[in-house]
């Protein structure tokens, strides 16, 4: 029997036909969902890098983003689909979990044990790169990943730093940054001026990075050589040697400045531990060549300088294993 029809001709449709039309209804909006949680997840590695630079250690940025998208994922569907910019959406929750992370982070930091130093990374991490956005008027993103940068941004307040870090680094307009910290555009101005006048101030003089590695290099070779006066030459009189060992493995308690004690205290470490087998290699990190050392093959510590007028002005000796995860390998 032919079957009834609608004005017009079309033909009503079957039980059968309802049912593939409903199948493939579900697959659209299930292919569309899957679309929308991998655009989604494909934000992560920015929201490290930028977490990363807030807050200076590579197990604070990945904590500050699970609960950037826990916030995500506890709102509504309906709430999801009324966000137009998802990925300005992420960006901002971030810098706020950052904010709050940033404000009891000095609390915590007094409870540990010996100096607290920002965690390395290899030149070549996900966490060092992301497209400049005017290499001329803002902090190339290699060097805001540097150990001597970072130890510049924790003297800053939670609110200059995440300021800074929005706009110098990643060109996020003041009014934006305002919704984040809670101020006005022209007070958010104020605390990125504030913030780069500091970076300046605390930065001036820095070596250029084909200085930086040339004095690195000079300061390998005379560690090398096992001799004071060698040493003691490539130093600031002034140098600053600061190492974190998080109460896991030892390391000085306390800042040893001035360069004689300095470099007896690098060369009484490297007579302490002769026998252990250690070597001694550079790496590209973020803001130049760094010293990494080895122990039976695995990373034992990685050492960071500052270099101005042809000298090492600081020395950051990481020994904390929590913060060598990503230099193994």
């Amino acid at each position: 029997m032919a079957m009834e029809t609608e004005p017009g001709g079309a033909s009503e449709p079957s039980e059968t036909d309802a049912a593939d039309g409903d199948a493939s209804s579900n697959a659209g909006e299930t292919d569309a969902s899957r679309l929308d949680a991998a655009a989604i997840d494909a934000e992560r590695a920015g929201l490290m890098r930028l977490a990363y630079r807030m807050l200076g250690t590579v197990a604070d940025a990945e904590d500050a983003v699970q609960e950037t998208y826990a916030r995500w994922y506890r709102l509504s569907e309906h709430e999801r689909d009324a966000i137009e910019n998802p990925a300005a959406w992420l960006t901002r929750a971030a810098s706020r979990v950052c904010l709050d992370h940033l404000g009891s982070a000095r609390a915590r930091r007094e409870r540990y044990v010996g100096e607290w130093l920002p965690e390395p990374v290899p030149g070549d991490s996900v966490l060092a790169s992301t497209p400049a956005p005017d290499p001329l008027d803002r902090v190339t993103l290699d060097d805001s990943v540097s150990t001597a940068l970072l130890v510049v941004l924790e003297s800053l307040t939670p609110a200059e730093r995440v300021a800074f870090v929005l706009h110098d680094v990643f060109a996020m307009p003041f009014a934006e940054i305002g919704e984040i910290v809670g101020r006005s555009p022209d007070a958010c101005r104020q605390l990125a001026s504030s913030a780069r006048r500091h970076v300046r101030e605390r930065r001036d003089g820095t070596a250029t990075r084909e200085q930086h590695d040339r004095v690195v290099q000079a300061f390998l070779a005379a560690a090398g050589t096992g001799d004071l006066a060698t040493l003691t030459a490539v130093l600031d009189p002034d140098v600053v040697l600061r190492a974190d060992g998080g109460g896991v493995v030892s390391a000085g308690r306390r800042p040893v400045v001035g360069a004689d004690r300095v470099a007896r205290y690098l060369l009484g470490l490297q007579e302490k531990r002769a026998g252990d087998g250690l070597e001694f290699d550079l790496r590209e990190g973020p803001g130049g060549l760094v010293l990494v050392v080895s122990v039976g093959g695995a990373v034992d510590s990685v050492i960071s300088t500052r270099v101005a007028d042809d000298r090492v002005t600081d020395l950051w000796i990481m020994r904390n294993p929590a913060k060598l995860g990503l230099w193994h390998g």
